[in-house]
């Protein structure tokens, strides 16, 4: 760092990522760990709390005590220090193994101080780093001998593989899944026959709409099985509301859903392995007329951006993805875009639209057969409106001809017809009738004349 630099970093201000210390290297250990948790920053000593390079004595021995300090920190941080002028400018870089304590304390960057973490704080940030996985902690509400079922254990066994002969406490803990006496998060996940009460959170909502938006829900069901469960039960839900195409192979009947089977339970899958399962919102399927949409909690897992989609796969839950794909829901190694984005290529149809947000991941498949539908309904309306005004016009042309047994002149005509716009008349009821030689005129040799009357059928003594 030069002198030009040091000074647009100290005309800046002290901030997030930068620290003024007047002297001393007080408090620097609390400063570099704080950096370190968030994404690094610079520490400038020589500089007042108003931007004054008052600089300081004895560079050598403050560098000798600030690398001993980061060496103390936990784990050790690398970092580095150079003298600009009078003033020692430390430079933290960003970090890889968060998080970082010192003396037995965590402090985080917050605005432009440094705070020490609270314990909540320490397990939010652990968590939220993908330092410890919520999924492997242990749940405290699931008893084994008073939760797990012989029916549900024969059910998860026979879906995880376990042999015959090995207890579910066993197998339990050689899955990981049973430590200290307690059952972690993730198989009361997978062992409860409602997920609801070890996590609240932990349904599936689905709905069903008209039309394009919320305004008017036609059904509605939630699911709270174990998870395995619901991803069935979902799936079931899905295919009964979107539409199925029946196609005859020789003397077989094939169904065809208009979305790929393949695909969408992928999506639940998703939905249920990866979701963030601390948020105290669920999992939901929305079917509107148009599109359907999965909504997943807990945005992408930490250290994944949305450019990482399709090439690497982080799993937030890792026990949890571990036992589903032990239990051929998932697979282990490539990317669930990946697979969906192949089906929907395989079908015909368009890959989903992946929505990313800070809390939330959504999938929005379009229904491709919504638009043939909404064509063939239009169609068919119109013919259905065609047929009608064709019916009126008969009934129409039926009431002239009966009215017009006796001759009538065309006003007559008219107001007997209730039809106010005599152009109209003439050229959508008038002539019509008199070119079918359906309706004659008493004076064909004069159209135009004013006493022109018409008449239907025959007329024996016809008036001049």
């Amino acid at each position: 760092m030069n002198q030009r630099q040091l000074n647009n970093l100290i005309k800046l201000g002290e901030g997030f990522t930068a620290e003024f210390k007047k002297s001393g290297s007080r408090n620097i250990g609390r400063e570099i760990c704080a950096f370190a948790n968030a994404t690094g920053g610079s520490i400038l000593i020589g500089v007042s709390d108003d931007g004054d390079p008052v600089g300081v004595k004895d560079h050598n021995k403050l560098k000798s005590e600030i690398q001993s300090t980061a060496r103390s920190v936990e784990p050790p941080i690398v970092l580095d220090i150079e003298s600009v002028g009078k003033v020692l400018v430390i430079s933290i870089p960003a970090q890889n193994s968060k998080p970082y304590s010192f003396a037995g304390k965590f402090y985080l960057r917050d605005g432009a101080s440094s705070q020490q973490l609270s314990r909540d704080e320490i397990r939010e940030f652990f968590f939220k780093e993908g330092v410890v996985h919520f999924d492997e902690a242990p749940c405290e509400s699931f008893q084994l001998e008073r939760d797990l079922t012989s029916s549900g254990w024969l059910q998860f066994a026979k879906r995880a593989h376990i042999p015959e002969d090995m207890t579910p406490t066993t197998a339990l803990e050689n899955l990981n899944l049973f430590k200290n006496g307690k059952i972690s998060q993730a198989g009361a996940w997978l062992l409860a026959n409602d997920i609801t009460r070890f996590n609240l959170s932990g349904n599936v909502s689905c709905a069903l709409f008209m039309g394009s938006d919320k305004a008017r829900i036609l059904d509605r069901k939630d699911f709270s099985s174990d998870v395995y469960s619901m991803i069935d039960s979902v799936m079931s839900y899905i295919l009964s509301k979107i539409n199925t195409e029946l196609i005859i192979e020789r003397v077989k009947r094939k169904e065809r859903p208009e979305l790929p089977e393949e695909a969408l339970r992928e999506a639940v899958v998703n939905a249920l392995a990866h979701r963030d399962y601390r948020s105290t919102a669920n999992v939901q399927v929305y079917i509107f007329q148009d599109r359907m949409e999965i909504v997943s909690p807990g945005g992408l897992p930490a250290g994944m951006k949305k450019a990482d989609l399709g090439k690497k796969s982080i799993p937030r839950n890792p026990l949890l993805f571990s036992i589903l794909y032990r239990m051929n829901a998932v697979e282990h190694i490539g990317s669930g875009i990946n697979r969906i984005h192949r089906a929907c290529k395989d079908y015909g149809i368009k890959a989903p639209i992946v929505q990313v947000e800070e809390n939330w991941i959504t999938l929005i498949f379009l229904r491709p057969g919504t638009k043939k539908d909404l064509t063939m309904q239009a169609t068919m309306q119109a013919t259905m409106q065609a047929t009608m005004q064709a019916t009126m016009q008969v009934a129409r042309e039926q009431e002239i001809l009966e009215f017009c047994k006796t001759p009538k002149s065309r006003e007559e005509i008219q107001n007997y017809i209730k039809i106010k716009n005599r152009d109209y008349f003439r050229k959508e009821m008038l002539n019509p009738l008199i070119q079918k030689g359906s309706l004659k005129m008493t004076n064909p040799e004069k159209p135009k004349s004013p006493k022109q009357k018409y008449y239907s059928g025959n007329l024996e003594n016809k008036p001049e």
